[in-house]
């Protein structure tokens, strides 16, 4: 996947969303960030407050004054709204935007989004190939701007990084039934030494119920012997 990825901010209203923005681009490795007529003198204090460690994104972003200029450097667009527009563009689920990706290897791909207060206009979704929705709940569908941001910046991550994001761990072998059973018969009779079952028409229930919190546990050697030292301490009188 060689695929380059940049945000397209159109007429954002609030500094803050924008630095909060460049603040998860650069937690998930993305540069390239477009703003077109921003409603304020860019970048203002609120920028620079809310970017934190992402000055240089903020440094680096590259203003317009309309919006087929910002796209010139895209292949492949994807607006997003919050609701389903009444217009003749192909809407899709997450899923569908992650198999588009994996389909157009090789392309400079724009993410755009709208301005806080009304979101992107007819006109706007008019340049993209696609309109994504973020799925939320129908009662409030509703999504601050810098937080579609970093969903988007999320998923892309995790879409670019599926090698780096699956589990490493050091595999352990589980230990077998037939230990787990010695364990539970040395752990009953010495609960038989110390009277444990009583009243003695409870003490199926009892096994059962030992049995069923201690087989269902996946325990590999080492913790297996843990666990029984513990139990055989039981059985060692107080010096």
């Amino acid at each position: 996947m060689n695929n380059k990825f940049g945000i397209i901010l159109v007429k954002p209203q609030l500094g803050e969303n924008i630095g909060a923005s460049a603040r998860s681009m650069k937690n998930f490795g993305f540069s390239k960030l477009h703003i077109v007529k921003p409603k304020f003198t860019f970048p203002n204090n609120k920028t620079k407050v809310t970017s934190v460690g992402a000055f240089d994104i903020i440094n680096k972003t590259k203003i317009f004054q309309n919006l087929p200029r910002a796209i010139d450097d895209f292949d492949i667009i994807f607006s997003l709204s919050a609701r389903r527009r009444d217009i003749n563009k192909k809407h899709i689920s997450m899923n569908e935007f992650k198999k588009i990706l994996k389909d157009k290897k090789g392309t400079n791909i724009g993410l755009m989004f709208g301005p806080e207060a009304s979101g992107l206009s007819n006109k706007d979704l008019s340049y993209s190939n696609y309109i994504l929705q973020i799925p939320t709940t129908k009662k409030f569908k509703s999504l601050n701007l810098s937080h579609s941001v970093t969903i988007i910046c999320y998923e892309l991550f995790k879409f670019l990084n599926k090698n780096l994001l699956k589990k490493k761990g050091r595999s352990f072998k589980i230990a077998p039934k037939s230990q787990i059973s010695s364990l539970v018969e040395h752990l009953i009779k010495l609960l038989e030494t110390k009277d444990f079952f009583l009243p003695k028409e409870k003490k199926h229930s009892m096994i059962v119920n030992i049995n069923n919190l201690i087989y269902r546990l996946e325990p590999n050697d080492k913790e297996l012997r843990i666990l029984a030292s513990i139990i055989s301490s039981l059985g060692k009188k107080n010096q």
